[in-house]
Order: C-alpha cells, then structure tokens, then sequence
C-alpha cells in the first residue's frame, strides 16, 4: 500500500510538473510578442451618488487608464440597482445621471457594455415607458442593441444579453449567435461576454451562472477554431477556467462588496469573500493567445 501511495504521488508530482511546463512555456511565448489589443474589462461598478462611491471609481477609472488600453469593455450592473419594485424614476435618473458624470472621465475611449440583471427599471408606469426595462439600459449605455458584434484589429467581440428567463439566451439572440459565428472567417480568434457567468468555479460557491451553459458550450465548441474566451461579472468573484480551450473569466466587480466594507475583514477593505474589488487587463494576441488578469483598486 505505501509503494502504491508513493506511485500515486509521484504520478500526481509528474503531471504537476507538466502543467506548470506548459504554464510556463505559455507565458514565454508571450513575453517577446506585443499584444494587438489591451482592453479594460470593467464589471458591476453598482454606481450611486451616496458615499461619495463616484469620486472613488473615478479614481478606478485612472488606475485603469494607466495600463494603456484600446477600449473598454463593460460588464453590467453599472448602476446600483434599478429593478427592485420600490425604485422610482427619480432614484433611476439620479443613478444613470452619475454613471455618466464618471464615465466622462474615459470618454477617449471607445465603450461596449452588456445589460446587468439591476439596469432595468421595470417598476415604470407602464411598459411603454419611455424609461421601462433594457429598451432604456441600451440608450442610456449607448449601444446598439440589447446584443450585438463588432471587429477590432483582427479580433472578433460578442455582446450577449443573458437577462431572460433562467439567466439564459433567448431564442432570436440564440439563432442570431449562431449566425454570427458562422459568418465569422475561419480561424478569428473571438472574445464573448455576458453579465453572468457560463461557467466556473463561482457559481459553485454563489449560483448566478447561465442555465444554458451547456447548449453554450456545444456551439462554442463547433466554432472551436474560434472561440478563445467569455467575460462575466455579475458574482464579484474572480476565477479563471479554462474548459475546452476556451478561458471562462469571472473577473471580480470594480465595487467589490458593493462600495462596502466587506465580509471579509481578515482579507482586506472591500472583499466579498476572496475577492478584492478590481477590475481585469487583457492582452490580445494575433495568434488567439489571450491573457486576463485582475488589478485590485483600494479606492
């Protein structure tokens, strides 16, 4: 038995010695090329006038403008909350007035948002509220639909729109996501985000993951030649998995515990559990490679 255990260790130390082989290799290969793209990506910033939360994520924003990004790339839940019955118009527009006190400050740079699950006001009047649900979330964040695509530098983007039933696409944006990976050229290497998460180790711990992750996963890997990495937020945690040689990254959220002092005061200000508040820097590479990393803020 303790010759068994001992193989079984030395099995485990080799593939730990593989892994950290590669890991390392991969990191190397990337040190002498330049990236075609740094992007920001920025998520559940939970933005409110009180506490003076827009002076200290205008401090966020600076931090991120250090690293010399081409855009940013917004994850939702940019406003603290909208979507509880008791919200009023008056509490929406203050919310939305702030994002867009702060958001001047990056206003050299090009911004693509998704819709988070507390943007939409659905307490309005009616539903043909001028300010009623994700109609108004995609005005007031400037883009072109509740989902879409765009191209930069050889590089393919996918906006999704998880805000339906069960946390999941629904079926003209799936038929639509099909189509546009499909017309996307062979080999493009494609960056995809939602607000929740696809997968992950922190719906293992918090829930909020899509409910048709599975279906996700199938058509991600018939476009595998193309699909490189899916963005979310929506957890505040940050975790990194890597399923199929696609990066599923949860990167955090810019107000950590909601602009909070934390529930986690043996870690630090701000933590929700492990997770410091930060925002993530990505490096985009010609050939697909891709690298995410987390910055945490102590605004």
């Amino acid at each position: 038995m303790k010759r068994r255990s001992l193989l079984k260790q030395a099995g485990w130390l080799t593939a730990g010695s593989m892994l950290t082989g590669s890991m390392a290799a991969a990191t190397i290969s990337n040190k002498n090329k330049k990236p075609v793209l740094t992007i920001a990506h920025i998520t559940d910033v939970h933005i409110r006038p009180e506490e003076n939360i827009p002076q200290r994520y205008k401090k966020c924003l600076d931090d991120v403008k250090k690293h010399r990004i081409d855009f940013i790339l917004n994850g939702g839940d940019s406003i603290h909350a909208a979507d509880y019955p008791d919200i009023t118009r008056e509490r929406v527009t203050e919310q939305w007035a702030a994002w867009d006190e702060c958001m001047s400050s990056v206003k050299a740079y090009e911004l693509f948002s998704c819709i988070g699950n507390h943007d939409p006001w659905w307490a309005s009047p009616s539903p043909e509220h001028e300010m009623h649900g994700k109609t108004y979330v995609v005005k007031r964040l400037n883009i072109p639909h509740r989902y879409y695509s765009f191209s930069r530098k050889g590089w393919h983007f996918i906006v999704l729109d998880g805000n339906n039933k069960n946390i999941s696409l629904d079926d003209e944006q799936y038929n639509w996501l099909v189509a546009d990976l499909e017309k996307t050229a062979t080999g493009t290497p494609t960056l995809l985000m939602s607000h929740y998460p696809v997968f992950g180790a922190t719906p293992i711990l918090v829930g909020g993951n899509h409910s048709d992750n599975k279906k996700l996963k199938d058509l991600f890997y018939t476009h595998r030649d193309k699909v490189r990495v899916m963005l979310s937020g929506h957890n505040h945690l940050y975790d990194k998995t890597l399923y199929n040689e696609v990066w599923y990254c949860c990167n955090g959220a810019m107000s950590g515990y909601w602009w909070g002092k934390g529930d986690k005061e043996s870690a630090g200000e701000g933590y929700y559990l492990e997770t410091p508040p930060g925002f993530a820097i990505l490096k985009l590479y010609s050939d697909g490679s891709v690298e995410n990393n987390y910055y945490p803020h102590h605004s």
